[in-house]
Formats: structure tokens, sequence, C-alpha cells
């Protein structure tokens, strides 16, 4: 499974305290099965000092192979363990798709 294979890859690079992955393609006007639209939620040591565009790179590049695949889209919601702390463990919702939303 694609949620399976971005959890591990993200787990082996970066050993966050915390990960979601959360698939969101039924929110999408794409086939069933698809596995295609995910959120990301990965709390780490590792994003201290890295703006969030550097942040967002790091988890593109460990996924970079699987968007050849089926996967087509990551929300990303990267934080140091402070930032996690003052957020209260909470990230935001998904807004609705705006193409083609179902």
């Amino acid at each position: 499974m694609m949620r399976d294979r971005l959890s591990a890859l993200i787990t082996d690079a970066l050993h966050p305290q915390h990960l979601e992955v959360i698939d969101e393609t039924h929110m999408h006007n794409v086939p069933r099965d698809a596995q295609s639209h995910f959120k990301i939620v990965v709390v780490s040591d590792q994003f201290e000092g890295l703006s969030l565009v550097a942040r967002h790179r790091k988890i593109n590049s460990l996924a970079k192979p699987l968007f050849s695949g089926s996967l087509h889209a990551l929300a990303l919601h990267t934080m140091t363990p402070a930032e996690w702390e003052a957020r209260g463990g909470s990230f935001p919702k998904s807004p609705p798709c705006m193409g083609g939303s179902k």
C-alpha cells in the first residue's frame, strides 16, 4: 500500500517523534482504489532550523520515486517537536478539492 511505503520512507529518513500518513484519495475525483492523495503530518528534530520550503523539499525528495507511480499529491504539515507541542498536537483539516471534487 502507498500509505505504508510513504510511512517507511519517512520513518527511515527522519526518525519522527510523530507521523501520520492519511489517505485523502476519497476526497478527490479519482478511481476508487487510486491511493493518490495523502496528508502527511510529521514531527521531527531534523526540521530544526529548516524553512518550511526546505522541510517540504525533504519530504518530496523522499517520495519522488512514488510520484512516477500512482502518487499524485501530498499535503504536508512538517513541524519540530516544539512547534507540535505549541500547536497542542493538532494540524489543519484539508480543504475540499478544487479540481473535480466529489
